[in-house]
């Protein structure tokens, strides 16, 4: 059988935590911050965790998990 490859946008912006839950970082934080108030740029800092319905379509595209 033929390896699988991994989606190289999938191994850069997402990371599978110990428990198996997909986080990822949130959007909208790299460039034109001047236009967000200070609330949404604190609200959205760090990283949260995928609801389950969109972390099965993710695993599918990291066969073989994100190190």
């Amino acid at each position: 059988m033929p390896k699988l490859k991994t989606k190289s946008g999938v191994k850069k912006r997402f990371k599978i935590t110990a428990s198996g839950k997909v986080k990822h970082g949130v959007a909208g934080k790299r460039h034109r911050l001047t236009h967000h108030n200070a609330k949404y740029i604190r609200q959205n800092r760090g990283t949260t965790v995928i609801s389950d319905a969109d972390a099965k379509t993710i695993k599918k595209w990291a066969p073989y998990g994100l190190d």
